[in-house]
């Protein structure tokens, strides 16, 4: 994917505290508190701004993808995966609000509401496997995408507790792609390869819209 993140010679990684328990001395934070931590937008430099509204608006396709999903699906392993991890999207989408203001948001929102959710309900129509590859290919392509923005930020002490939000996403959706990968197994059809290229493709084409408009 082609990145508009400037140049960083610092990739360290920092381990997640639990719900931002650096600032929350271990105590789950609400959306509110993350973002009195975390500075204005309004604030930000111009490609920290773009990142943060692509991240908005792919936790928002993100829940459109499970409610397809759901919408459609009646295999009653694939309902149970999408309703845990539909509660863990929408907490994201919770934070990504309180960090980037309605007039911040990319304009494509509509147009999200529609592809997330046939991303998510026509591979329900073809059974599970369909969808935790989907879903696999979704949370690979996130999982650079947040990996991208923490690197660049490492380092930079004004930027911290978002550094430290995005790493607790970027967690989240490691997991949700490591389960869905186990449960895809191993044999993939041409199809589903295919599917799973294009559903890539479509992600990284989604974020440089956001990133833009």
């Amino acid at each position: 994917m082609s990145s508009v993140l400037p140049n960083s010679t610092d990739s360290a990684t920092v381990k997640p505290c639990a719900a931002l328990g650096a600032v929350s001395e271990g105590q789950a934070l609400s959306a509110s508190q993350v973002a009195s931590t975390i500075p204005s937008l309004d604030d930000m430099p111009r490609w920290l701004q773009a990142e943060l509204r692509s991240d908005h608006a792919g936790e928002y396709g993100a829940v459109m993808i499970y409610r397809g999903i759901l919408a459609i699906s009646r295999d009653e392993s694939v309902r149970d995966f999408a309703a845990r991890h539909i509660a863990t999207e929408r907490d994201h989408l919770r934070l990504m609000e309180e960090t980037v203001p309605p007039s911040a948001r990319t304009r494509l929102l509509p147009l999200w509401w529609v592809m997330g959710w046939l991303t998510g309900a026509l591979p329900a129509v073809f059974g599970r496997h369909a969808v935790f590859a989907t879903i696999e290919a979704v949370e690979t392509f996130v999982d650079h995408h947040y990996r991208q923005q923490i690197d660049h930020l490492a380092g930079q002490e004004r930027y911290e507790s978002l550094r430290q939000l995005l790493l607790q996403c970027q967690e989240d959706e490691i997991s949700h792609r490591d389960e869905a990968a186990d449960l895809a197994g191993p044999r993939r059809g041409v199809l589903t390869r295919l599917w799973s290229t294009i559903v890539g493709a479509g992600s990284a084409a989604a974020v440089i819209a956001a990133r833009r408009i």
